[in-house]
């Protein structure tokens, strides 16, 4: 017999942050969340709560944990789009559809009590969170910054009838290739046309002043992208705090106006995935020493955010900082890149398919129904 039941207190909290680390421990693909990160994301700690309500679920069978689920709404996506809608999202669950069906049971349930008229996920408090389920090449690389899940994920959502709401494409490119001499030409050419410059951080403290530009701009690049609803300033303190400390300055990339507005950007960081399952979701005793060792050295790069305020777009604003980025991989010897999810159809996987050497990697999707 499945029970499933809210999570109650520190211990049943700890049980639902370990449960994938035990369901997917000898998956090569799993990486595992930090668990800190987890708790200040669950609890009370998370600025998001305050547009946002939230239920944990574990599903139990025998004494034994079989599954688990966070039912989320966030309020400030209901309004901005019109919607209401519940999230489901941390699903992680074993391969039986009995246990599948209670957990998702549970969400609508909690959807249903406050007023809401369809499901959504995987998603997050906020884009960024971890989001949308692979939907082909399971057994490909992951990046830290995005959700694993196996095969019988999507087999089960589509067999309780959910639909494809939206899907995103990653890729995978060569991230030391030439930069050819007409690229650097054109980018110049575009710098002194618009009166634009590539600030190159020198020192960490100098990241400070671009960085809440950094966040607003997300904000205004992102606004008309799936789902999508603007940080507010509480939360993009709590990214601040998180991102900056653990960037690598050289692959940094701001492009500000002559005002020093900032109207592009590319952040990158070193591929952290073995570090990553080493530490096994803990910083202490050693887990620290192998995500600080995979910042020194590295050979891959995870693109993780980048874009272009709506009003540059299509000015070649993108091609500065793909242009200083690749320029940093190769004095770093770093041979691969890998980028973000980017839904399919806007503007950022053009750009991909038409102006780089790239290979698709694996495409990822959000479900939803009405309830």
């Amino acid at each position: 017999m499945i029970t499933v039941r809210p999570v109650k207190g520190r211990r049943d909290l700890k049980k639902f942050i370990a449960f994938p680390n035990k369901l997917f421990k000898d998956v090569p693909s799993y990486i595992p969340a930090l668990n800190f990160d987890e708790v200040n994301l669950l609890t009370d700690k998370n600025p998001s709560l305050e547009h946002c309500s939230r239920e944990l679920y574990l599903a139990e069978r025998d004494g034994q944990i079989v599954g688990r689920v966070a039912a989320i709404i966030n309020r400030s996506v209901n309004e901005h789009w019109n919607k209401k809608a519940v999230r489901f999202g941390w699903f992680d669950f074993i391969e039986d559809y009995d246990v599948f069906t209670a957990l998702l049971d549970k969400v609508i349930e909690y959807g249903r009590v406050n007023g809401m008229t369809e499901i959504e996920g995987p998603f997050g408090f906020t884009d960024m969170d971890k989001e949308c389920w692979v939907i082909d090449n399971y057994d490909g690389r992951q990046n830290i910054s995005t959700l694993y899940n196996p095969e019988y994920y999507v087999r089960f959502i589509e067999r309780a009838g959910y639909e494809i709401k939206c899907k995103w494409q990653q890729y995978k490119m060569p991230a030391n290739q030439p930069v050819p001499d007409k690229v650097g030409r054109l980018n110049k050419l575009i710098m002194e046309k618009y009166k634009l410059r590539l600030v190159r951080v020198k020192r960490r403290k100098d990241i400070y002043p671009y960085a809440w530009q950094f966040f607003h701009a997300i904000n205004e690049s992102f606004k008309d992208l799936y789902d999508f609803v603007p940080m507010t300033e509480k939360e993009i303190g709590v990214y601040i705090k998180e991102y900056i400390p653990f960037v690598n300055l050289d692959f940094v990339q701001f492009v500000v106006d002559e005002n020093d507005h900032l109207v592009g950007f590319g952040l990158s960081i070193p591929d952290l995935n073995d570090a990553y399952k080493k530490a096994n979701g803990h910083l202490f005793p050693f887990g620290w020493y192998h995500i600080l060792r995979a910042f020194k050295k590295f050979d891959t790069i995870d693109l993780l955010l980048n874009g272009v305020l709506p009003e540059w777009q299509k000015r070649g604003v993108h091609s500065i900082y793909y242009c200083d980025m690749n320029e940093a991989a190769i004095r770093y010897d770093v041979h691969t890149a890998y980028t973000n999810p980017q839904i399919i159809g806007n503007e950022a996987v053009k750009i991909w398919e038409t102006q780089y050497n790239t290979t698709p990697l694996m495409q990822r999707a959000i479900f939803g129904k009405s309830i």
